[in-house]
């Protein structure tokens, strides 16, 4: 099995969410994978360029063309997300108010959170409808080991940063976390004294049921392959549906 060589467009799907419907993506990162993090669970699979550093990838214009160009069908909303983490984008406020602008539907962000210490990306991120961030660890040694991420990075930094955001974004505010493994009961107190002072409006626990590419492939940014996958992948081990209920059930009362 070998990499799937396929032409780059910002715009793509539209993607099957279980939270948010159908969503077509935008893409601001471009086709190399760029992210500050590079996650064990990572649909993308290991990213190909770490950085914190912003800048244009792709300019605005072009994503606008790519998003007249996209076939009128029925969508939920419209994300960005792609090949990497959508705030490294500094062109981010120009293309969420140009989205929103053209599609007259509701316009998000899924982000890592790692650049939430920039007060810039606070003001441009500030005009999503939605914005999920990433919380997978409370501890930096956990952090470390299923977010991997950047030398430069503090886990208490990104915290600082999403406190300071959510300040200020009158928009939807949700938490994605992803569980690997079971939480141990002083873990789980700690994620549920963090979201009583963080007070976001939803929390999705997640376990990961997407296989991990092991080659860098543009399709694993959309829907994943219903039949045989058609290049390599690492199959993740999800957590057992009662250990999210359990979870869940904890975590509902914040």
């Amino acid at each position: 099995m070998s990499t799937i060589t396929q032409p780059f467009t910002s715009v793509y799907g539209p993607v099957k969410s279980w939270r948010f419907g159908r969503s077509l993506g935008i893409d601001p990162v471009g086709a190399v994978s760029t992210c500050p993090f590079n996650c064990v669970y990572c649909q993308l699979g290991e990213i190909q360029r770490q950085s914190c550093d912003r800048q244009v990838f792709i300019p605005t214009r072009k994503i606008q063309q790519d998003l007249q160009a996209c076939p009128v069908c029925p969508v939920d909303t419209i994300t960005l997300s792609g090949s990497g983490e959508p705030t490294l984008a500094q062109n981010l406020g120009e293309i969420l108010a140009m989205a929103k602008a053209m599609s007259k539907k509701p316009v998000g962000v899924l982000t890592n959170g790692s650049l939430l210490n920039d007060r810039s990306v606070h003001g441009e991120l500030a005009i999503a409808d939605w914005v999920a961030v990433k919380v997978d660890a409370i501890s930096a040694d956990a952090f470390r080991r299923i977010n991997r991420p950047m030398p430069t990075l503090k886990l208490q930094d990104i915290w600082a940063g999403l406190l300071q955001f959510r300040q200020i974004y009158e928009g939807h505010l949700a938490i994605q976390t992803m569980l690997l493994m079971p939480w141990r009961d002083r873990d789980q107190a700690e994620y549920i004294r963090q979201m009583q002072v963080l007070r976001p409006d939803e929390i999705q626990l997640n376990t990961p049921t997407r296989p991990r590419s092991l080659t860098h492939q543009l399709i694993a940014r959309g829907n994943h392959p219903t039949d045989a996958c058609p290049y390599p992948i690492q199959q993740l081990s999800p957590v057992n549906a009662d250990v999210l209920q359990r979870a869940a059930a904890k975590t509902v009362s914040i």
